[in-house]
């Protein structure tokens, strides 16, 4: 009887995973171990097999015509021993999501009502990360994530929140000082600016119709939480987002400038990686920010 050669199911599965992301050192991260690793193990499948399945030559990874034709055949293997190993998972034990949220949007919309959720599941463990206020991607090692894109990201499941609306805030005392007339600011008023946005003002005058003095100074900050700070300081007048910064608005430390607001080219979307969707406990969790966030703004 001729055995078949054993091949190395751990290879295999690191194989799927970066041939999924076309990226050693993605793979590393969702795996939790090196790239170094990765790659180690990767050699080893294509000794095992005798075949090159990725292209090292260019500037960009990606499967040889083998890889791809062992990507599609393995992959749907791979996924069924995870939800055949996941019906064994005991009753009571606890499930982690790993969420990232963009800070301004952690701190102050999504963390202060996360209780309502953890009170209602009890066996699910949150983590919740803060990363780039300005990336359009999804982190590699986030379940799901709530960021500012300017479309639906791609191979992803998602759903928009939200588009990102802007309108001028300062304190109670800085719009005691300001002064308008015929739609034009005539009195100081010093900008607070985030960095992210370098142009958010130009766009709010001109869709506003309302003129911003000229050389007017700058405050250059590289966070929201910063800009709104430095509005509650009387540092100058920010263009802050709603509904976000609402609760700011009802404590007084800031108030509207102007009623008229700036709608971004970039809205918030909540977003899963493409195998997550099919966990109870990310779905659990889904389906509660869609119910108290879709549509917000």
């Amino acid at each position: 009887m001729i055995s078949t050669p054993k091949i190395s199911l751990r290879g295999l599965r690191t194989f799927c995973v970066a041939a999924e992301h076309q990226s050693f050192r993605t793979a590393s991260e969702l795996l939790f171990i090196t790239p170094s690793a990765v790659s180690h193990q990767i050699k080893s499948l294509e000794q095992e097999l005798g075949e090159q399945l990725f292209d090292r030559n260019s500037r960009e990874l990606s499967l040889t015509d083998t890889g791809q034709s062992l990507f599609e055949e393995i992959s749907p293997l791979i996924d069924q021993l995870n939800t055949v190993a996941a019906s064994y998972k005991k009753r009571g034990q606890r499930s982690l999501i790993r969420i990232s949220v963009q800070p301004f949007f952690a701190s102050e919309y999504f963390v202060p009502r996360l209780s309502e959720f953890t009170a209602a599941h009890p066996d699910i463990d949150i983590q919740v990360g803060t990363s780039d206020e300005s990336a359009e991607k999804h982190p590699a090692d986030a379940d799901l994530s709530i960021r500012l894109f300017k479309s639906p990201p791609d191979n992803m499941p998602s759903n928009l929140l939200f588009p990102l609306r802007m309108v001028p805030a300062g304190s109670p005392e800085f719009k005691k000082a300001m002064t308008v007339r015929k739609k034009k600011i005539i009195s100081e008023f010093p900008l607070i600016v985030h960095e992210t946005r370098p142009n958010a003002w130009k766009r709010w005058a001109k869709t506003s119709g309302i003129s911003l003095p000229e050389n007017s100074k700058v405050t250059r900050l590289d966070s929201m939480i910063a800009v709104v700070r430095g509005a509650e300081r009387g540092i100058g007048a920010a263009l802050v987002p709603v509904p976000i910064a609402d609760q700011w608005f009802k404590q007084g430390s800031i108030v509207r400038l102007f009623k008229e607001e700036l709608v971004a080219d970039v809205s918030y979307y909540l977003v899963c990686k493409e195998d997550g969707a099919r966990d109870e406990s990310v779905e659990a969790l889904w389906d509660w920010i869609l119910q108290n966030f879709a549509d917000a703004g």
